[in-house]
């Protein structure tokens, strides 16, 4: 959460001192003499700030109310920052900025001290999230170095203002003062093992902007300097190497250099900050990967310290985690107390943000607040829609500030001076076309979208138009057949008692099959009633040999189970027509219904033959198979819109030493017969 403590460069800052300060000699003598004191502490300050402080303080008596004294307060309130004291540091920097403004030395001999107590309000700042006031002391900072003329300070400060920039989201800013820093690095010709603190800032630009290409490209830069780089800086190397395979959603690579950067930490037990930030990195990979028990033990370790030193922003990321942490726990009461108790900072990371939006979706979901939850899904997309805006503009920025700083250009100022209000012109031309022509072409991407979207509502509701009309048509077709082979019989038997027994069992079908024709499901009970029913009117013709037994599982409950329309009755119809018409012998057909724990086995099964449909064994009334058609395009399109499928199978089947056919069908308990896609469940859970 913080970028590492500026460390000044105090040989040259006391040069341009004592060059400013001619007329008060004797307070340039001074500083001289403890010149090399001070360079050598400041070489040990991250190794051991600890003993910086002891070195300090017993100097300090030697060098009361001079600049040398507020200079080394200045250096052990850097020492203080690597310490973790926060308010120690703010106190000793306070009190060097009443020394600057109580102006008893030459305005000119404070610039440095000033540049200095600016940086490091800064990076206090930064500490503790105020990541405006940060970029605004950074600013001030720069401002007071660039009147010492000091361009080792300068090449620091801006790191600092690019991180500042980059901690507020502004990251074509940032990665403008990363340049300017290079460019500040090419005029000191520091050579690389100087200038990876650049490299890893634009790594963790463009791991913002998700362009992890150039992300690894100058991660690599850096990395090849691991050895040389301090403490701090291996901190901030590994933390943001690990945090570009989180954003990639690599959560194991992730894990392993937040380990590796835990393991590095514990050498250096003044290093809390950095400690407690890394297990609230390990804690949301833990989350993450669903090993909760990890997670919880990290967010447990790291809470109270950010809750000490009131870190705004850390706490409301380490909130957002327990939250989702109570959530995958299905504790929902948990994570409304969590929610309803979470700190609310004024301003919040994208990253952070995004993050957090993702969680409270989850949140309301599982709440089933659905709108509220869209509305975060919504916010999340804006902010991917704003970062890939920021890349564009940062990628604009980035090529007008290398057409400024290229070496043969600057090689041709006179040139280029003598050309330059053509080039302006150019310029202008230039950039107005590719403002209209990426306005032309976001309003063409736009356009193309919508109609895409458009034309696919169009057609999936026309498909869906179509397959209820093919099912409707194909039901129409299949009623008036059956009835019409009834109503031929009846005519031929002529017999008016059982006649009207028969005529009262037609229109009961044919009432029946009117009120199916428009249902796709009906109830188990009602589908047993019209097969019944066809079964009366049918037997007629079978017996005296016809048997029909009908098993179903006592504990079903026949009126609150759905099936599809006609699943039974066509089979049945088929049994008949098909196999025991005509048949010698006994003729028999069984319909058995078992339950299980999550489904329901029907089974319809006869002695007629088995199923032959084609070839010189077919039966001679075997029909078109339009029935069999009917249940089969039944089930595809129900089965579109369900999760678990209503298997059929049909096989050919031994009973008593005779061939026979076997129908099975396997449905879902919680089988939907409604045609619309069921809502896909997130993070695990179900609807």
């Amino acid at each position: 959460m913080y970028r590492k403590i500026i460390i000044s460069g105090f040989v040259c800052l006391l040069g341009v001192l004592i060059g400013g300060c001619a007329r008060q000699k004797d307070v340039g003598d001074e500083m001289i003499s403890y010149q090399s004191l001070f360079g050598q502490l400041t070489d040990t300050l991250s190794n051991d700030p600890a003993y910086v402080c002891m070195q300090v303080d017993s100097l300090l008596p030697h060098v009361k109310d001079s600049i040398v004294y507020y200079q080394a307060f200045v250096l052990k309130s850097k020492a203080k920052m690597f310490m973790s004291e926060i308010d120690s540091a703010e106190y000793l920097l306070d009190a060097i900025g009443r020394f600057c403004s109580s102006r008893s030395v030459p305005e000119e001999a404070l610039w440095g001290l000033s540049a200095d107590v600016a940086n490091m309000k800064g990076n206090l700042y930064a500490r503790t999230a105020a990541y405006d006031s940060a970029r605004k002391a950074f600013t001030d900072a720069y401002h007071f170095c660039e009147k010492t003329g000091n361009r080792n300070d300068l090449f620091n400060i801006s790191l600092n203002l690019a991180d500042a920039h980059v901690f507020e989201g502004q990251y074509d800013k940032g990665a403008f003062w990363y340049r300017k820093a290079l460019r500040l690095a090419d005029s000191l010709n520091l050579s690389d093992e100087y200038r990876f603190p650049v490299y890893y800032g634009l790594a963790q630009v463009n791991m913002n902007l998700r362009d992890f290409g150039m992300c690894d490209y100058y991660f690599d830069l850096a990395g090849k300097y691991y050895g040389q780089m301090k403490p701090y800086e291996k901190h901030i190397y590994l933390n943001n190497r690990g945090n570009s395979y989180y954003y990639r959603e690599d959560y194991p690579s992730a894990l392993s250099y937040f380990r590796r950067l835990l393991a590095f930490l514990s050498q250096y037990p003044e290093m809390k900050f950095e400690r407690n930030l890394t297990m609230v990195n390990l804690g949301e990979v833990f989350l993450l990967m669903n090993e909760t028990d990890s997670a919880t033990y990290y967010l447990n370790q790291c809470y109270p310290y950010f809750q000490e030193i009131g870190n705004i922003s850390a706490l409301y990321y380490i909130d957002t985690q327990l939250i989702e942490l109570a959530l995958k726990k299905n504790n929902l009461p948990l994570a409304r107390k969590r929610l309803r108790d979470a700190v609310k900072p004024d301003v919040v990371d994208p990253n952070m943000l995004h993050i957090r939006n993702r969680y409270l979706q989850h949140y309301f979901e599982e709440s089933g607040d659905f709108r509220q939850a869209y509305v975060y899904l919504k916010e999340n997309n804006r902010i991917d829609d704003s970062i890939r805006n920021e890349r564009i503009k940062m990628r604009a920025a980035m090529i007008a500030l290398q057409y400024r700083q290229d070496s043969t250009l600057m090689n041709k100022e006179m040139l280029i001076q003598q050309n330059k209000n053509k080039v302006l012109r150019l310029n202008q031309w230039l950039y107005g076309g590719a403002l209209v022509v990426l306005l032309a072409a976001m309003f063409g991407l736009f356009f193309f979208l919508y109609r895409k979207k458009k034309r696919l509502e169009a057609e999936r509701d026309l498909k869906m138009s179509i397959n209820s009309l093919r099912l409707a048509n194909i039901r129409n077709r299949i009623s008036p057949h059956f009835i019409f082979n009834v109503l031929n019989r009846e005519m031929s038997l002529k017999r008016e008692p059982e006649g009207e027994t028969y005529m009262k069992g037609l229109v009961k079908l044919i009432r029946r099959n009117l009120e199916l024709a428009d249902s796709l499901a009906v109830t188990l009970c009602d589908e047993l009633d019209f097969v019944q029913t066809y079964i009366d009117l049918e037997s007629e013709t079978l017996k005296p040999d016809f048997v029909y037994t009908l098993d179903v599982d006592s504990s079903i409950d026949l009126s609150g189970i759905q099936i599809p329309a006609m699943l039974l009755q066509i089979p049945v119809e088929n049994a008949i027509k098909h196999g025991l018409r005509g048949k010698s012998g006994a003729k028999r057909l069984n319909i058995r219904i078992r339950k299980g724990e999550k489904d329901i086995e029907i089974v319809i099964w006869d002695n007629g033959g088995g199923y032959r449909s084609t070839g010189s064994h077919a039966s001679a009334s075997a029909g078109t198979g339009t029935g069999m058609k009917v249940i089969t395009r039944t089930l595809q399109l129900l089965n579109a819109y369900n999760r678990s499928p209503i298997v059929m199978k049909i096989n050919n089947v031994m009973i008593k030493d005779e061939a026979g056919c076997e129908v099975y069908f396997k449905l879902p308990l919680d089988y939907s017969y409604e045609l619309r896609k069921q809502k896909k469940s997130f993070y695990g859970t179900t609807d």
